[in-house]
């Protein structure tokens, strides 16, 4: 299916841009977990239109409801269905483009595929889908960070030319809290590097423009053992998830295609034994049946060896085209086949960048719970070793 994710925590979206709603349904939670609603508000938040000068002036309240699978608060282990209800709808923006196929969009490639599309907005292939995404990865984030104290943070690395490029400070001064890069309507915790990606912004809206850049992401205190071999690797769900979200084109991990540059002598990350004394062998096992836990001097890998984590950062980065709605007159073609002008108008990011922040961190802490879930069923040892 393909609006749905997650092998043992089961994701389903549903809605159109321009729908009555957006949802999801949740499939595979475990029962008795207290649901903090407080932090997919709060997610949402981050995620919404019209929350700053530099986003779509879309105003969305984003308040969810939620029709089944709670009780006193409290899940119960069944589908659990959440709604948001589209409230600032404004279909008559698209009604003079309806039979055109708009440059970069999805329009013609649905239309060839369905032999029918929505005429208003992106439909499905809008990013008002990814509502759906942030509802369930706030859930999953709470899970991972009440049973294993996983963080996951995004941040801004890149707008256009200009550029924090975090990952190659030394050393990586990585944000470890979502309130580090929130203190910046950009989301980029470099302060210097934030006002300049701001100006541009600016720049390319006041110009009926817009711009493309790079998100970077570390996730904190993922345990080795995550992920399949062979074909589910880590990194292959992660791309995965990661390339599902509009607009995002391209994904790597750790040292990514910077590490086509370095000989295997530079890019290998040495292990070291830890010594500390939470990482020590319990002594009431046999020792050649548990594995110590290491750690690497540096992370080239990106905290994934094998398809599989190695304890470290898990550390990734994803590209973003430029918003392909703009305000320029621009040619295409419409349904009979016809050249046509077509200039846009409505409500739309000049860069999707600040948004899509809290999407990439959903989508992140998806396919981990998913990844954890995985192992704690087949190692329950493993489990035992590595919860809180």
């Amino acid at each position: 299916m393909s609006s749905s994710l997650g092998t043992l925590f089961r994701i389903h979206s549903f809605g159109e841009s321009h729908g009555t709603a957006i949802g999801v349904i949740i499939d595979g939670c475990p029962a008795g977990i207290l649901l903090d609603e407080e932090n997919i508000t709060k997610q949402l938040q981050r995620r919404r239109p019209g929350q700053s000068p530099l986003t779509s002036q879309r105003k969305e309240k984003d308040g969810f409801e939620i029709l089944s699978g709670l009780h006193k608060g409290k899940t119960l282990g069944s589908p659990i269905a959440i709604i948001v209800r589209n409230t600032d709808i404004r279909s008559e923006d698209y009604a003079t483009w309806g039979d055109i196929y708009r440059p970069s969009h999805a329009d013609y490639t649905y239309h060839s595929k369905y032999n029918f599309r929505t005429p208003i907005g992106g439909g499905r292939a809008s990013v008002r889908e990814s509502v759906a995404r942030v509802i369930a990865g706030a859930l999953a984030s709470q899970i991972l960070k009440e049973e294993l104290n996983i963080i996951t943070v995004a941040w801004v690395d890149a707008v256009g030319k200009v550029e924090a490029k975090l990952f190659d400070k030394e050393p990586m001064k990585l944000p470890k809290t979502i309130e580090e890069v929130e203190k910046s309507i950009v989301r980029c915790p470099d302060e210097k590097t934030a006002a300049k990606m701001i100006e541009v912004i600016e720049k390319t809206r006041k110009d009926g423009d817009s711009i493309g850049g790079v998100l970077g992401l570390v996730a904190w205190n993922v345990p080795p053992g995550l992920g399949e071999p062979v074909f589910s690797k880590l990194e292959a769900e992660l791309g995965r998830a990661f390339l599902s979200i509009p607009a995002c084109k391209g994904f790597e991990s750790g040292s990514g295609f910077n590490g086509t540059l370095m000989n295997g002598s530079e890019h290998n990350d040495i292990f070291y034994n830890t010594n500390d004394e939470n990482s020590k062998l319990n002594q009431e096992q046999d020792k050649t049946e548990q594995v110590p836990e290491l750690k690497t001097h540096t992370n080239y890998s990106g905290g994934i060896q094998g398809g599989i984590t190695n304890g470290m950062p898990l550390l990734v980065r994803t590209a973003f085209k430029a918003t392909a709605t703009i305000f320029h007159p621009q040619k295409s073609v419409n349904e009979s086949g016809e050249e046509v002008t077509l200039k846009a108008k409505g409500r739309h990011d000049p860069c999707v960048l600040p948004r899509a922040v809290p999407i990439v961190e959903a989508m992140a802490n998806l396919v981990l719970l998913d990844a954890y879930l995985q192992q704690r069923a087949r190692n329950p040892e493993w489990w035992l070793r590595w919860r809180r």
